[in-house]
């Protein structure tokens, strides 16, 4: 017991070291920045910031939110990524286990919360994220090769049905009922679950998109143009964690 207490917490360190170069993704992809060669900076005098200021949610303590040179504020941001990032990584290893794919389905959770925050803000997602979630789908259909086609449906059943709804949006209203960002990331996405789970994903994305947007339209004032991609996301997670045994309560209840 010991033993699996440590081994989560060394889980939970590496998730939050890794969730730490999430928020350098996040900031740098949308402003086409380097995000290898340059050195971390204050996002307000420029300082060049230390490695002991990068002690992932230690720092932030420490500094108190603050920059060391400026003092000007430092984004919450940091440890939530940092923290969720973290934890989620536990939670899969708890769901699924100790193995290759545990370690895979983090990854994609961490590039599934790059993408959630970069598109909530911009309103588009990186096509470098949407590549490495292929990236990760081809690692798991070689780990799991006897269920090939599985992949290569999930790769086009949610993707081309959005993509036969954006042409008749633009042949018949000449609006885009989904981005080309989004319909890349379940394309991935998709490669990465099966048909199975994609297709959970999306519905859950749709409900959540649909009842959470409706009330920040009606508390926030918020425009009628949302962000897919995080409820996507969402969507994915959950599919993702718990997929099969949802597929399979339904499938029960339903007689099957």
């Amino acid at each position: 017991m010991q033993y699996e207490i440590l081994l989560y917490f060394i889980i939970f360190l590496y998730g939050t070291v890794f969730g730490s170069f999430l928020n350098v993704l996040i900031y740098r992809l949308p402003l086409k920045e380097n995000i290898a060669t340059e050195h971390s900076h204050c996002m307000t005098c420029g300082e060049k910031i230390q490695w002991y200021d990068l002690i992932p949610l230690v720092s932030y303590i420490i500094l108190g939110g603050k920059c060391r040179h400026c003092k000007a504020k430092i984004s919450p941001q940091y440890p939530i990524i940092e923290a969720t990032n973290g934890i989620m990584y536990v939670i899969v290893f708890l769901v699924h286990g100790f193995n290759p794919v545990s370690i895979l389905m983090c990854f994609a959770f961490s590039i599934f919360l790059v993408i959630s925050v970069i598109d909530w803000r911009t309103f588009e997602i990186p096509f470098s994220l949407n590549v490495a979630i292929g990236v990760l789908g081809v690692i798991r259909i070689i780990l799991d090769h006897k269920n090939l086609l599985d992949y290569l449906i999930g790769f086009c059943v949610i993707s081309g049905f959005m993509l036969v709804c954006l042409f008749i949006g633009r042949a018949i209203k000449d609006i885009d009922a989904f981005g080309g960002g989004d319909i890349k990331l379940m394309a991935f996405a998709g490669l990465f679950l099966g048909w199975k789970c994609i297709i959970l994903a999306f519905l859950i994305g749709c409900i959540l998109g649909a009842v959470i947007h409706s009330i920040r339209m009606k508390v926030t004032d918020a425009e009628h143009v949302l962000a897919f991609g995080p409820y996507l996301c969402a969507g994915l997670t959950i599919a993702m964690l718990f997929g099969t045994n949802i597929i399979n309560c339904y499938l029960s209840l339903m007689g099957f």
